[in-house]
């Protein structure tokens, strides 16, 4: 299934194979949480991208329109027109984000849905039910995101209970795959590390869930308050345990530093709502830096966003004009710049596949790992 093409140092660059088809790693997915990127960018558009896995969120299609309704229509690769890989996430994220919103149990998490106030349960068997029904190449499993700063006895327990609802979670989805009428019977499920900053319990529960032979591993509960140092300690002290021949994906990770950074490190896969949500605010990432167009030096500024970059923005747009979009309200301008972006952080992967195939990784991390992050 995945296969490790070279190393440079701990860096990777593999190929993983699916059902769906082939992923070359690294890899970022481009986050649809509801079966579209926000800024008005279409699955159709995504290929023009350069992407290669769309992320959707278990949660959100489960409350609108619903999962059952997703498989009556064939899924989520027919219902929105990606005929690519897929990765699901379990709704275990919003055990975290949405907090107030939610009681947790050995059984599951009960929550107070966003939209109308109903009140909805989902514990690891309904999540991968749902992931079953939306037909993606890769479940997540059903886990309990702690914050950072957390207490120890705490993170303690949501790490135990988060081993026990894997198990669960794994189960399920073998009894899912084997039913008459599944959309994937060769659904993938991926299990995820947690542990908060805390290095015995990072170990103790990577060795966990190891245990239970699964198809690829995540590092979650990161970038969720802690500081990028304590980010990077925690991906060092955990990766030696992660096995060579299975995919590492660290969740909800980040700016292009990061990315360079957890390459480096060992990771194969991210995803991010980065992207395109500081696209929408006018925030664009270039070759030089992040550049803000809200700036008033950009009102008369006729080069592209990127002088280097190849994207059709770039190619037909300049400044100037998607500053005016932007201080006018245009709509256009929230989708020109995220498919901008989305090209950028496509295009990134692809430079850092390139430069691992060349083994010449540590002079692109160098040369780019602080740079791209910088504000113009």
């Amino acid at each position: 299934m995945f296969q490790l093409l070279r190393r440079e140092a701990a860096a990777r660059r593999g190929v993983l194979q699916t059902v769906h088809g082939a992923v070359q790693t690294p890899a970022f997915m481009n986050v649809a949480t509801c079966g579209a990127i926000k800024g008005a960018v279409s699955a159709y558009d995504l290929r023009a991208l350069g992407c290669q896995v769309q992320l959707c969120n278990t949660y959100h299609l489960h409350l609108r329109p619903g999962d059952e309704l997703v498989k009556s229509l064939g899924g989520l690769r027919r219902f929105t027109g990606w005929e690519g890989v897929v990765l699901t996430d379990s709704g275990g994220f919003q055990v975290f984000s949405l907090a107030p919103l939610r009681k947790i149990s050995e059984e599951g998490v009960r929550f107070a849905s966003h939209i109308s106030g109903e009140r909805i349960f989902m514990g690891p068997e309904e999540s991968i039910r749902i992931q079953s029904n939306l037909g993606s190449t890769i479940a997540m499993a059903f886990d309990e995101c702690v914050a950072s700063p957390a207490a120890y006895d705490y993170t303690q327990a949501a790490c135990a209970r988060t081993t026990r609802w894997l198990l669960r979670c794994k189960q399920e989805l073998e009894r899912c795959n084997a039913l008459p009428g599944t959309l994937n019977p060769k659904q993938l499920l991926f299990g995820i590390n947690q542990g908060s900053t805390f290095d015995d319990l990072r170990l103790r529960h990577m060795e966990e869930i190891l245990a239970l032979e699964l198809d690829g591993y995540a590092i979650g509960g990161l970038a969720v308050g802690e500081s990028k140092e304590e980010m990077y300690r925690v991906i060092a002290l955990v990766e030696p345990l992660m096995p060579q021949e299975k995919p590492r994906y660290l969740m909800g990770v980040g700016t292009p530093g990061n990315i360079l950074e957890a390459v480096r490190l060992g990771i194969d896969l991210f995803d991010c709502v980065m992207p395109s949500r500081n696209a929408r605010h006018g925030h664009v990432n270039t070759w030089e830096g992040v550049r803000n167009l809200r700036n008033a030096k950009y009102a008369r500024d006729e080069r592209p966003i990127d002088e280097r970059c190849g994207c059709s923005v770039c190619q037909r747009h300049s400044r100037a004009y998607l500053r005016h979009l932007l201080m006018a309200k245009e709509m256009l301008f929230m989708r020109l710049c995220v498919m901008h972006n989305l090209h950028f952080y496509n295009c990134l992967m692809a430079r850092i596949r390139t430069a691992l195939e060349q083994g010449s990784y540590a002079a692109f991390h160098e040369q780019y790992v602080n740079l791209l992050d910088q504000r113009r």
